[in-house]
């Protein structure tokens, strides 16, 4: 069987790996920038920040033991909460040494969240190549018995064709000889020629 090859660009392949780094780089470097402009021992906007991380945590937590459970708005939430987190940390601090720690703890859950959801994702894939395996290698099964089949059909086919033909030749060549029955022939079993059949009927 054809499979058609499909090769993955490497970007493509780092990208997923890479996501979680480049998510909390963005939000400490957008915090710090906020800081340039103003948000440095701004109480407004701690408070501001940390009411946003305080909902979005809420939020997961209803996500997650609600009716629906679903894990996927859940972990948005939770996601959410901590970036909020990690930005108010970061635009309200005047150093850059707690905005880093955070950054690095942030960077380390993210990936062990992310790390399951990636097992999860090589085990479902992981069962679905071996269900194409099985599927194909039974297919593959099937055709090989059906041309043996078909192989050995046309084989009895065209044997039987080599036997009907030189048995009508032999009928045709002892028709030519004195005294040959048609009648002996039918007694003996031998199958009849459409030929013998015609000249009987007329």
């Amino acid at each position: 069987m054809n499979e058609q090859i499909v090769a993955r660009h490497w970007l493509a392949i780092i990208a997923p790996k890479a996501a979680p780094a480049i998510a909390t780089s963005t939000v400490l470097i957008l915090a710090r920038i906020w800081n340039a402009n103003g948000a440095e021992h701004s109480l407004g906007n701690a408070v501001l920040m940390t009411a946003l991380s305080l909902a979005a945590a809420t939020a997961g937590v209803c996500a997650s033991i609600g009716r629906a459970g679903d894990p996927v708005i859940a972990g948005t939430a939770f996601a959410a909460s901590g970036g909020l987190a990690l930005a108010g940390v970061a635009g309200y601090a005047d150093s850059t040494s707690l905005p880093l720690l955070l950054w690095v703890l942030t960077t380390a859950i993210a990936y062990g969240l992310a790390a399951r959801y990636w097992r999860d994702d090589r085990r479902t894939r992981a069962v679905y190549e071996r269900y194409v395996s099985d599927r194909r290698e039974e297919r593959a099964h099937i055709e090989r018995v059906e041309t043996i089949r078909g192989t050995t059909q046309i084989e009895v086919a065209r044997t039987g064709a080599a036997y009907a033909e030189q048995l009508a030749q032999a009928l045709v060549t002892r028709a030519a000889l004195p005294g040959f029955d048609f009648q002996a022939v039918g007694v003996a079993g031998l199958p009849e020629l459409p030929s013998a059949t015609a000249s009987k009927e007329h």
